[in-house]
């Protein structure tokens, strides 16, 4: 999975933005009621029914339904993606929760997560050479995208087998260089993504000593949207969650038809279909609407964000502020999470539920 902030890219995404970005609901007025609109998406398993969708003539079938045009952009950085968006090239983008929080909502940009698509079930993990124990990580230097969510997961990782973060030592390292650093001799531990890290975990003597699959729940991957161009556009939020609902189902049926789009993501993804597959099986993807929005009204979400940006502010994400509180996070049913006047990120179910209710 592309997933990855490095700490360069963080700064660079974060230095320009504004903590104290208005969260007034008046439309923004460069968001005015539009026709055309671009999300930008980056590989990884849980996204690949966009690109799908686009080719397939799913995008076009929803947003002629609502009268308009949505492009469907690669970008094959997934930080430029997120930069992108929240400079404004980009109407919505796919990401994580922490990147979400961490980098447009942290700048002051309002976004709504409108599609809680998946959580990584194990797509995520740490991976030592030599050991069985993940308490054999101490004293360790560890290669891992600094600042993302392998970060977050070695952070977990270590507060669960009783270790501090300061038991360890990072080095920073690109998704592209990853694989080939952890081949090193020296290199004794890392904690990587799929599709690296199924190929790191092939190497001789390396053991997966800690997953995502431990802390369920917690690494989300979602579509966001500008808020200020949801709320002028609504139809857009329709459309894409037409578009999502319809290619996971079809991706999920074990016909004919399924194992062909399955495929088609793969190739799109640079996988084969049995990586591909076996992508999936560590991907819990929310197919049906309903378990999506009983997953972002569960109190589990708050205590999962919450753990999530106390985690980046420790990490100095929140360029400026004074504490955790600065970024707003609200979620449904009126529960707000930090300053309710800063509210830059919103878990939006309402799309969702109008899928849940056949009603788009």
């Amino acid at each position: 999975m592309i997933r990855l902030i490095g700490k360069a890219g963080r700064v660079a995404a974060i230095a320009g933005a504004l903590m104290l970005a208005s969260c007034s609901k008046a439309p923004d007025p460069a968001a005015a009621h539009r026709k055309e609109f671009s999300i930008g998406w980056s590989i990884y398993a849980g996204w690949m029914p966009w690109p799908y969708a686009q080719q397939a003539g799913i995008v076009k079938k929803w947003a002629d339904k609502y009268g308009i045009k949505i492009n469907v952009v690669q970008v094959n950085d997934y930080v430029e993606s997120i930069n992108q968006y929240t400079a404004g090239k980009f109407d919505g983008v796919t990401v994580t929760n922490m990147d979400a929080l961490t980098i447009p909502a942290a700048g002051g940009k309002d976004t709504s997560a409108i599609i809680v698509g998946d959580y990584s079930n194990g797509n995520d993990g740490i991976l030592l050479k030599g050991a069985d124990r993940l308490a054999a990580i101490k004293g360790r230097q560890v290669y891992l995208v600094e600042l993302s969510v392998s970060h977050y997961l070695l952070a977990r990782g270590l507060e669960i087998a009783g270790l501090k973060p300061t038991d360890v030592r990072t080095v920073n390292t690109s998704d592209a260089d990853i694989v080939g650093a952890f081949g090193s001799p020296g290199a004794t531990a890392a904690v990587a993504w799929n599709p690296q890290l199924s190929v790191m975990k092939a190497q001789p003597g390396v053991k997966q000593l800690f997953s995502s699959a431990q802390i369920p729940g917690e690494i989300l991957d979602l579509l966001a949207v500008d808020t200020a161009t949801l709320r002028a556009n609504p139809d857009l939020g329709k459309a894409l969650t037409g578009i999502w609902y319809e290619t996971v189902a079809l991706m999920q049926r074990q016909d004919a038809e399924g194992k062909a789009a399955r495929a088609a993501m793969a190739k799109l993804s640079g996988a084969t279909p049995e990586s591909f597959d076996g992508q999936l099986s560590t991907t819990h993807l929310y197919a049906d609407p309903k378990a999506a929005v009983a997953a972002t009204v569960d109190p589990a979400l708050v205590k999962t964000m919450t753990q999530v940006r106390d985690f980046s502010f420790s990490k100095g994400l929140f360029k400026g502020a004074s504490s955790a509180d600065a970024v707003g996070i609200a979620f449904p049913g009126g529960k707000t999470l930090g300053d309710p006047q800063r509210v830059t990120l919103r878990f939006d179910d309402s799309f969702m539920k109008l899928a849940a209710d056949g009603k788009l």
